[in-house]
């Protein structure tokens, strides 16, 4: 083995806004992006940038007087909206402490990330993140390969559980009448089967890190997306509790299953479709859904705003400082 090569490979240089950074990585494990020295440096200021302006544009149409009226009281029902809507960034951070021994400050990077694929574009989340985490004084290796595992690790235990509930929703949704989507709905199932199948062929090339990394990666979001199937069945129980339970967690998974599919032009009607064939109560369901989809929202908006400040902030007084 040569001196300018490793067990993975040929190393190359890390290049970019860490400018006397000497230490090297193996190629497999080489950021996408190695040129353009302080990218990293602006890719913070343009996610607040971006944050406040959805904020600016979605706060247009909200009616706050009509949606103070509908928010519930129930204590239980704040506990478990909050702990569906945080369980992402603190599986991942829990994934991550393993992978980089991340300080607790890396949890807000992590709800950075959720809030940036969830408002502004997906997967603007992983760049801002990668950016991140190239700016971190804490993280010492090369973040690239394991945001890259994380990532499509994911997708694939996703696109598991996805594959699982079909099969136990099939005969219900053979029920249903979705009118022209139907064929793309199939077409998206095929397309959901497919990547999986190509994600496990290609497994050894795709994937940088060690198989134990990996396994707990998977468990990790196994785990999340087991509690959040179920905590949005109990959440929509809270609200409505003349209907059964086991209704509404055939509700959730039918969800996760929608949620999954691409190629769907419309995913709310096709879940609203569902809901209302699988509860009934077709007023009621249909506030319900719209209710908690207006507070997730509102919530993204919220924090969002919060975010953004101190970056406005850590920003102008760099600025004063040089």
């Amino acid at each position: 083995m040569s001196n300018g090569e490793s067990a993975y490979g040929p190393y190359l240089p890390v290049m970019g806004s860490q400018r006397g950074l000497r230490e090297t990585m193996p190629a497999n494990l080489a950021p996408l992006i190695i040129k353009g020295a302080g990218w990293t440096q602006w890719i913070g200021p343009l996610v607040a940038l971006g944050f406040l302006g959805v904020v600016f544009y979605e706060a247009r149409n909200l009616d706050f007087a009509q949606m103070l009226a509908r928010i519930p009281s129930l204590p239980s029902f704040w506990l478990l909206f909050f702990a569906y809507y945080f369980s992402g960034p603190v599986s991942e951070w829990f994934i991550y402490r393993r992978l980089w021994h991340i300080p607790l400050s890396g949890f807000g990077a992590l709800v950075r990330k959720l809030i940036s694929n969830e408002i502004l574009l997906g997967y603007l989340g992983e760049v801002y993140f990668y950016a991140w985490a190239r700016r971190s004084a804490e993280i010492q290796t090369a973040p690239y390969g394991a945001i890259k595992d994380v990532t499509i690790l994911s997708a694939l235990i996703g696109n598991g559980f996805t594959l699982l509930f079909l099969a136990l929703l099939y005969p219900l949704f053979q029920t249903l009448e979705f009118g022209g989507v139907a064929n793309t709905a199939y077409y998206s199932i095929g397309f959901v089967l497919l990547t999986s199948l190509v994600i496990m062929v290609l497994r050894n090339r795709l994937f940088s890190l060690a198989g134990p990394d990996l396994r707990y990666i998977s468990y990790v979001h196994g785990a999340r997306i087991i509690f959040t199937t179920a905590a949005s069945a109990l959440m929509w129980h809270l609200l409505l509790p003349d209907v059964d339970f086991r209704w509404w967690l055939l509700l959730a998974a039918g969800r996760l299953l929608i949620s999954r599919l691409p190629f769907l032009p419309n995913k709310d009607i096709m879940f609203a479709a569902l809901a209302i064939v699988v509860i009934g109560h077709d007023s009621e369901t249909g506030e319900l859904i719209a209710l908690i989809t207006s507070l997730l929202l509102i919530t993204h908006l919220a924090i969002a705003t919060i975010l953004a400040i101190p970056e406005f902030v850590r920003r102008e007084s760099k600025g004063r400082i040089i």
